[in-house]
């Protein structure tokens, strides 16, 4: 399983996520498992914010329930709005048939939740996590870079850099003046897990840069899902 990210203590193992053909001794594994329940455990207690302002814990959102947790840049991000775009596409029936459901954290304010299902016509479950607490607990990166120049940029990027810059501008900032500084910090990253249900962790991923959440269909192989676009 997915292990990228940089170090945050502990988290770099905790939230290392490793299959059963991973080449680890058994000794060094129930280490990792320790330190897994132990990261699980204290990242399950974090705050975050639903619509309505409401405070709910991290921990609440996959305690009975296998769930695929989106974590997004800021709520007026070009790039994470065409990858929930393309999570949208995945079909309801698909993730009850793998007893699944997915949602998405920003880092942004609760208030602009509202407006982000606008944006993007997602229907499910949008959380907030303005003081960004819980980013930064699982060692999500903070930086303004794009993909390396030897990498192919995600399938998820349709626009251009230059074309989803100036329509973050026009479907963001422009349409809604008043969620210009509550939208998240710019240069915050997310990433994507697969959680629960409990306290378990079957997939992870940090993105490294502003372009790299992993490619929904991949994601929701590694949920379950059986999904084709």
């Amino acid at each position: 399983m997915s292990m990228r990210g940089q170090s945050n203590g502990v988290l770099c193992i905790t939230f290392a996520c490793y299959g059963p053909s991973w080449p680890i001794g058994y000794a060094i594994g129930r280490l990792v498992v320790r330190r897994l329940q132990a990261g699980l455990e204290a990242a399950a207690k974090f705050a975050v914010f639903d619509g309505g302002g409401n405070k709910v814990t991290f921990g609440s959102l996959f305690a009975e329930q296998k769930t695929v947790v989106v974590f997004i840049r800021h709520f007026f991000c070009g790039s994470c709005k065409m990858y929930v775009e393309d999570l949208a596409q995945v079909p309801a029936a698909a993730l009850a048939a793998a007893g699944t459901r997915i949602v998405l954290i920003g880092c942004g304010d609760w208030a602009a939740i509202q407006a982000y299902h606008e944006m993007t016509g997602w229907a499910g479950a949008i959380y907030a996590d303005p003081t960004r607490a819980l980013y930064t607990h699982l060692g999500l990166v903070d930086n303004l870079k794009v993909t390396p120049k030897d990498k192919p940029r995600p399938g998820y990027l349709k626009l251009s850099r230059l074309q989803n810059t100036l329509n973050s501008i026009k479907t963001g900032y422009l349409a809604y003046p008043a969620l210009a500084f509550k939208a998240g910090k710019v240069s915050q990253n997310g990433g994507d897990f697969v959680l629960g249900p409990g306290v378990r962790c079957a997939f992870a991923h940090r993105m490294q840069n502003t372009e790299d959440h992993v490619e929904v269909v991949d994601l929701m192989k590694a949920a379950g899902v059986d999904y084709a676009p």
